[in-house]
């Protein structure tokens, strides 16, 4: 008989490298007075997750991990995403297909625990592959803006398409609101049944995963289902510069 695992047991991987181009020594950098990394882990520790665990291949990170308490999982040094990293976990650790697990990433450590919980629970959907959430846009620069990926649904909640140009595209000027109203700001958290992330894992890199530089669109490229969720609040800012990293330092001691 095969179990199928609900959004009330699942598991979060925090998947961590220390080389970043634009900060490096991201997880390790200190955040009032606790590295990232710890933040995050709390994060996860916060949500219904029954295990939580850091996936990383530098010492540094895990001597850290562990120091706080947290389980690790080292990793080898040839993944070219965190999603490799986590199905190297996902087999050491030999979970089933079944299993749900939550790619939590190492530099989101403003992640309501609420929002990890609504993104495992999407899965409770038998026809979704993978679940991710999305919430409106905020501006027309955020629309325009590169760094900022796009995502539009269907009628019933699942991902036609990510994209870091502005989509849909507004053909006449005066339909730009309504283009930017039909588009949603993707976040970086993924649920996914570990049977369908080794799928993920198995298959090469897609042509519009190449162009666009978006590792969820092999997922669509595969005809897997993406099942997208509008949070009822929005996660805090993800970190990438030391701007990125004051701005979140100032979010958290205002929410402690």
């Amino acid at each position: 008989m095969t179990i199928i695992e609900t959004a009330s047991n699942f598991v979060v991987v925090i998947p961590a490298r220390y080389a970043s181009t634009r900060l490096p020594g991201k997880p390790l950098r200190d955040i009032n007075g606790k590295p990232m990394i710890q933040h995050v882990h709390q994060r996860g520790r916060e949500s219904a997750a029954r295990e939580v665990v850091i996936a990383t291949d530098d010492e540094r990170i895990a001597e850290v991990g562990e120091s706080f308490g947290a389980a690790v999982c080292m990793t080898g040094d040839q993944h070219r995403s965190g999603t490799e990293r986590i199905a190297e976990v996902a087999d050491l650790f030999d979970w089933r297909d079944e299993t749900i697990v939550i790619n939590l990433q190492g530099d989101e450590p403003a992640m309501p625990a609420v929002l990890i919980n609504q993104c495992a629970s999407l899965l409770d959907d038998s026809n979704a592959d993978l679940a991710t959430l999305a919430s409106p846009l905020l501006s027309d620069e955020d629309f325009a803006n590169p760094n900022v990926v796009k995502v539009v649904v269907d009628n019933d909640g699942y991902a036609i398409y990510f994209s870091r140009a502005a989509i849909p595209y507004p053909r006449d000027e005066d339909m730009r609101g309504e283009a930017r109203a039909a588009a949603l700001h993707h976040h970086g958290i993924y649920a996914y049944r570990c049977g369908v992330l080794r799928k993920l894992v198995a298959a090469e890199p897609s042509a519009l995963e190449l162009a666009e530089h978006l590792e969820q669109l092999r997922a669509l490229s595969l005809g897997m289902s993406i099942r997208v969720g509008i949070p009822d609040i929005r996660p805090g800012a993800g970190v990438d510069s030391e701007e990125d990293l004051a701005a979140v330092a100032r979010e958290l001691a205002g929410s402690s």
